[in-house]
């Protein structure tokens, strides 16, 4: 066997070999991507969710865009003020923290006060629901199905069915959105955390139409809205739209809805103990030593 028949083909592969090498080594190097060493670093200071609460794919793409520029600091809601302040020193930023957000579902209409058309059998997904007949089986067809689509969406385990409307755990909402999204009757809207009045209807009819339907819904009679000492109510689409940046939570709109259809968080004032005058005390004192002597 002629071994110059494997030797040159050999030295041709190996040849071949080398040039194509250096040439990828040179487009390497020349069209090498550099990558800004802060967005891993960034990267490990969010929480990994990739929950799109900030508007991005996932944390990598909010990493890299934190680094560029084009996001602020602030928009992880499950990381908190924490991710902030470990951000914004890689950064060499000024920490700038959000008002704490929160999800809250504009509804009410549990079982026993909204009333229902038909009894839904299917698929127990309220975007399946929604394009049945009507618009689902509640006869307010702006109401919570209830069937729990939200419930799915929802990672951090905060919210839950009661009653045939969906509920959330303040304590573990992270306002990430991914409810909001879920929503096919879009009833799920981020509200301040600290706000101690808010809508809980989203019934856009009004007057018999709204009562035909639900006990609690609003009717959009605007009593709310002219009673606000703060002009932090307007009334759109027959609904009050609160402007939280003047709203007080005075809970003055909430003892005045004639539906109450507007949720009152705030704690009831403790009520003081009367305390009596000097000479009232003095004079009950005598009155009491005087039972006692005719005892």
């Amino acid at each position: 066997m002629d071994l110059s028949n494997l030797v040159y083909p050999v030295i041709s592969l190996g040849g071949l070999g080398l040039v194509f090498g250096a040439l990828l080594g040179y487009a390497n190097s020349k069209f090498k991507v550099e990558v800004d060493e802060r967005i891993p670093l960034v990267r490990e200071c969010l929480p990994g969710a990739n929950c799109g609460g900030c508007g991005f794919a996932g944390c990598d793409a909010y990493a890299e865009a934190v680094v560029m520029g084009t996001a602020a600091t602030n928009k992880c809601s499950p990381g908190g003020a924490e991710a902030v302040e470990k951000i914004s020193s890689i950064l060499g930023v000024e920490a700038s923290t959000a008002e704490p957000m929160v999800a809250f579902v504009r509804c009410k209409g549990t079982s026993d006060v909204a009333r229902e058309k038909y009894n839904y059998v299917g698929i127990l997904d309220c975007n399946q629901a929604s394009v049945a007949p009507g618009g689902g089986s509640k006869a307010c067809e702006f109401g919570c199905l209830g069937l729990g689509s939200c419930v799915k969406a929802c990672e951090f385990g905060a919210l839950s069915i009661i009653n045939g409307v969906a509920s959330i755990d303040e304590e573990k909402c992270v306002a990430c959105g991914a409810c909001i999204s879920a929503c096919p009757k879009t009833l799920i809207h981020l509200v301040p955390k600290k706000s101690k009045v808010r809508i809980d209807c989203n019934n856009k009819n009004k007057g018999k139409e709204v009562m035909d339907v639900c006990d609690v819904g609003c009717i959009g009679c605007g009593i709310c809205m002219k009673n606000c000492p703060k002009d932090a109510i307007e009334i759109v689409n027959n609904i009050p739209v609160f402007d939280y940046t003047k709203c007080v939570s005075c809970g003055i709109c909430a003892n005045k809805c004639p539906k109450n259809s507007i949720l009152n968080l705030r704690k009831p004032a403790l009520k003081k103990e009367a305390v009596p005058s000097p000479a009232k005390a003095a004079s009950e004192a005598t009155s009491s030593e005087n039972n006692n002597a005719t005892v």
